[in-house]
């Protein structure tokens, strides 16, 4: 029997082909596939980004480099694609040109990945300098034959100084102080002197304050060659209260052109009176201290009294009750659901009239990138208590408009997640144990469509017509459970919740509507 079954794993493990990969290597000239004549070739990419990646080299430095990540466009030209080739172009004090190319180790057999997701791939390379326009370019090898239209996808990228939070620990930022914190703290002693503090930095020893106010009213050099507290006194000019302090340093590797400091001058606490206290209003002072005291602990003596009253009241009246814990809600959706005007929103009513707490894809996408997106939906679907599956078959074109697709915007991802949630989660809802769990959620249509009809069992809801019922289904999750019970089915069609209740009536509750929808 074992055999048979190594076997057939065997025979599994040939039969299905690998998964592609990349292999990149420089190439400046141009492809040897640009001098063949070519009956087809692939389609341009679907889309281009670049972002910083910092990777250490020594134990002391880092290297900032680029990471230019692309996505495959899934048509049937993919089968032609052999590699991707990528050219950066750095515009600074010189001119810099570099190319890669990324040769895919296997032939494309699927227009998209068997787990249901884009092909993406990435290349970390091109080192990043400081403060640098870039131009980066992609095409798909092979090329477009001789005088036809080569497709291609480009983006611009500049550099950040040594103020970002990943370029500071460049080493050319380090020795100009980029990770120097002086912590300046100024304040005005009088209408003539200003008192500055700061930490100097083993960088250098030379400093020079500056105390600003539209003009300079005052300025003052420090020298300090070891990192210490230093104070100075600087005569001004002008009113000081609110001016600003520039504080610039002067390191050894940048000279005049290190990174400046700023702060802000304010009051300083005042120690001393002007004049000696009188000795009559210094006995006055002390009986009304007195008296406060007296009127401050009588009132704190009777309000303990009327919370322990309250307490043993409330101990003789009422039992104890327990707070439920939060319902833990996995909220998929497909493509066409609008995000910004609904899905947010949606999530909103759940955590703030539900006691519930939602999981989305978009809030976990360092995890789904950890764990791959099967592993991360069988993860989600053990720890939520529901999984709720908001649907819509009328998608409006003024939702298209709104919500757009900006940086961040979740139509890619959802549109790969959703279709893989419904077929991992497909086999439970013939199952009457587990098919309690899921809810099928939609406004501006009846049913499901033809290609999720299998939720057509699923209890459903109407947004926000049945809102009141998803709320007690949801709650009900912690009760039935301490009990023992399975929860409720819900509401199968979108009627109102209160038949008896006529048209006009007020008593509604009142939860917030989808932007962009019309109040049901």
């Amino acid at each position: 029997m074992s055999l048979v079954l190594l076997s057939l794993a065997a025979l599994s493990r040939t039969v299905l082909p690998k998964e592609p990969t990349i292999q990149c290597g420089s190439e400046t000239g141009p492809s040897p596939e640009w001098m063949v004549q070519h009956p087809l070739t692939p389609g341009d990419l679907r889309e281009l980004r670049v972002e910083l990646a910092k990777t250490r080299t020594t134990t002391e430095d880092c290297s900032i480099l680029m990471n230019v990540s692309w996505v495959l466009r899934a048509d049937a030209s993919i089968r032609f694609l052999k590699a991707t080739k990528i050219c950066v172009t750095g515009k600074s004090n010189l001119q810099l040109y570099s190319c890669v190319r990324c040769n895919y180790t296997e032939a494309f057999q699927w227009q998209t990945r068997p787990s249901g997701g884009k092909w993406t791939f990435s290349y970390v390379g091109f080192p990043v300098a400081l403060n640098t326009l870039y131009f980066i370019g992609a095409h798909n090898i092979p090329n477009a034959n001789m005088n036809e239209d080569s497709p291609s996808l480009s983006v611009n990228f500049t550099s950040p100084g040594c103020l970002d939070h990943t370029m500071k620990y460049q080493k050319k930022c380090r020795e100009a102080g980029s990770l120097w914190n002086p912590n300046i703290t100024a304040c005005k002693k009088n209408e003539k002197m200003v008192e500055v503090n700061f930490t100097t930095s083993p960088l250098g020893n030379t400093y020079r304050v500056l105390i600003r106010h539209d003009t300079i009213i005052g300025s003052s050099d420090v020298s300090e060659n070891k990192q210490t507290r230093t104070s100075v006194v600087i005569l001004v000019t002008g009113e000081s209260e609110g001016a600003m302090v520039q504080l610039i340093p002067y390191f050894r590797s940048c000279g005049t052109d290190c990174i400046r400091r700023k702060g802000t001058v304010v009051l300083c606490p005042q120690t001393d009176g002007p004049f000696p206290p009188d000795k009559n209003r210094s006995m006055l002072g002390g009986w009304l201290a007195l008296l406060a005291l007296l009127v401050v602990s009588w009132m704190l003596a009777v309000g303990i009294y009327l919370m322990w009253r309250r307490e043993r009241i409330k101990k003789v009246s009422f039992p104890a009750t327990t707070l439920l814990p939060l319902i833990k809600v996995l909220v998929v959706f497909p493509p066409e659901v609008c995000f910004q005007h609904t899905v947010c929103y949606f999530t909103d009513f759940l955590q703030n009239h539900c006691r519930s707490e939602v999981i989305l894809e978009q809030w976990q996408k360092k995890k789904i990138a950890e764990m791959g997106p099967v592993q991360w939906l069988t993860t989600q679907k053990k720890a939520a208590d529901k999984v709720i599956f908001l649907l819509s078959n009328d998608v409006s074109t003024a939702c298209d408009g709104t919500c757009g697709q900006t940086e961040g915007s979740p139509g890619e991802n959802s549109q790969d997640l959703f279709p893989l949630a419904f077929n991992l989660f497909c086999s439970d809802l013939s199952s009457q144990t587990h098919l309690h769990k899921y809810i099928v959620v939609y406004f501006r249509g009846a049913d499901p469509k033809d290609d999720y009809s299998a939720l057509r069992i699923c209890p459903k809801y109407c947004l926000m017509k049945e809102a009141t019922a998803l709320c007690a289904e949801l709650l009900s999750v912690m009760q039935h459970k301490s009990a023992g019970k399975r929860p409720r089915a819900g509401h199968s069609s979108c009627s109102p919740l209160y038949p008896t209740q006529e048209k006009g009536e007020d008593s509604e509750p009142s939860y917030p509507t989808i932007p962009g929808e019309k109040p049901l």
